[in-house]
């Protein structure tokens, strides 16, 4: 598989549903992120089981991600109609309802493909990746299909980037937000060390 961590993540022009239920058929990742912070996530398919539970759970959380400056894109091979007919089936028979973020059309498979999260079945893994507002991918999490994903973490790990960015200090082992980080360097370690360990 392939690590995207570091390196550009791959733009793309496909079909999407946006929050608001347009069509968009030329949605880009680029133009849409516009130097925001993105979290890009793939699932199987539309009217399964795992993935409502995961699209319903980023939407409830879609507010402190836009307080973070970062927008949420899912993405997987159904096509842009099945989306919609998905967000209009009720929560309570197996529909996501009107999630905010737009849903991405990968029906040639390109997009999964790109990111090296096709399962052998065709579907897409449960990928997640964080990009910054340079477009690089700073953190990647692959899932098999029955693990579904802890969006607090991807929360947490947006909370890392700009932490880091802000302060230049890295993110130690269970670090989360208002907790202390550590300067890189072997008195930053120590002192950190000598404070934290017990708690680690």
């Amino acid at each position: 598989m392939t690590v995207l961590v570091g390196k550009l993540a791959p733009d793309f022009t496909a079909a999407a549903v946006m929050g608001n239920n347009e069509i968009n058929e030329a949605f880009s990742l680029n133009n849409h992120l516009d130097g925001k912070y993105g979290v890009v996530f793939f699932y199987p398919l539309d009217f399964t089981f795992v993935c409502p539970s995961e699209l319903i759970a980023f939407d409830h959380r879609l507010d402190e991600f836009k307080k973070r400056n970062t927008e949420v894109i899912g993405i997987s091979i159904d096509s842009q109609f099945t989306h919609l007919a998905w967000k209009n089936t009720p929560i309570n028979n197996g529909g996501i309802g009107q999630v905010r973020y737009p849903l991405v059309a990968d029906i040639k498979h390109e997009i999964c493909r790109a990111y090296d999260v096709e399962h052998k079945d065709g579907v897409a893994f449960r990928g997640s990746f964080l990009i910054d507002r340079s477009g690089v991918v700073r953190h990647q999490v692959v899932n098999d299909l029955p693990l579904g994903r802890d969006i607090d973490e991807m929360l947490r790990m947006v909370d890392a980037l700009q932490f880091h960015e802000e302060h230049g200090e890295v993110c130690p082992a269970g670090w989360s937000k208002g907790k202390a980080g550590m300067d890189a360097s072997s008195e930053g370690v120590s002192k950190y060390l000598a404070e934290h360990a017990e708690k680690l």
